[in-house]
């Protein structure tokens, strides 16, 4: 049984399915967005997503029956951890107070498809490993952020209230520049005072989005290098003996076939 679980699990059809479900099971939480929809169909989105849960049920069963005996080895994965807890949540009954945990449960079956595809794995634990070096950026980002909010107040304040009326509202301001929304009209506005003014704004865009932004791009790019190496070693490492017994039991049995094939034509 363990080994059927190991071959079922580790089939790309089987994978395959399960992509099949959550997107389905996606287009079935948008179709009960639809009021129209529901009054309609909506014992069969029911029974739709009831059916999508026993699915999921019968995977988690199966990946720790691949394991088994030692089903910790399951749970030493996040991803299978994540997958659990998903199947977990959908469980709350979806009427009383839970009614609204069960219906967000729901959704976090969308995010399955991350688990299930390698590249998203990968993206997401690219992310996760970026994480302390955007703290250092954002750091740095805030520092600047500081210095021209401070320096724009007392540019600007009294001339434009609306934008630079304090330390808060001027931060604001910057993070519209930041974001380059209708930022000029902030500059034509502080120009009217200071003709100069647009050195202040131009700066701040050029350090503010181009170069921090591509501080943000440069650590990602490096975190995914290095997740992808860390991808290849746990690729490369050595194999259980587990999998040597099974490779060498269906290699025995094809040499058995092969003999007894042999003895048929030798018998022709």
């Amino acid at each position: 049984m363990k080994q059927f679980a190991q071959r079922l699990v580790g089939a790309p059809a089987f994978e395959y399915v399960i992509i099949a479900l959550i997107i389905g099971n996606g287009a079935l939480l948008g179709m009960e967005t639809s009021p129209a929809l529901v009054q309609q169909y909506g014992e069969w989105m029911h029974l739709g997503n009831h059916a999508v849960l026993v699915v999921f049920i019968l995977e988690a069963l199966l990946k720790m029956m691949a394991v088994a005996p030692q089903v910790d080895r399951y749970f030493r994965d996040g991803w299978n951890v994540f997958d659990f807890s998903v199947i977990v949540f959908s469980l709350v009954p979806a009427t009383g107070e839970y009614a609204m945990i069960a219906r967000l449960a729901r959704l976090l079956r969308v995010l399955r498809l991350i688990s299930t595809i390698q590249e998203l794995r990968l993206i997401v634990s690219t992310l996760v490993r970026s994480i302390p070096s955007m703290g250092h950026v954002m750091l740095l980002m805030s520092i600047i952020f500081y210095i021209y909010a401070i320096t724009g107040y007392q540019l600007f304040h009294e001339h434009d209230p609306v934008h630079w009326r304090n330390l808060g509202i001027s931060l604001l301001s910057l993070f519209r520049v930041v974001t380059l929304e209708d930022w000029t009209d902030i500059m034509y506005t502080a120009m009217e005072l200071h003709p100069l003014a647009w050195l202040y704004f131009v700066s701040f865009v050029v350090v503010g989005t181009f170069v921090v932004i591509n501080l943000f791009i440069a650590v990602v790019l490096n975190n995914l290098e290095e997740a992808k190496a860390e991808r290849l070693r746990e690729l490369e490492q050595p194999v259980s003996r587990e999998e040597i017994l099974r490779d060498l039991r269906s290699t025995q049995k094809a040499l058995r076939r092969l003999e007894e094939r042999l003895d048929r034509q030798r018998e022709s």
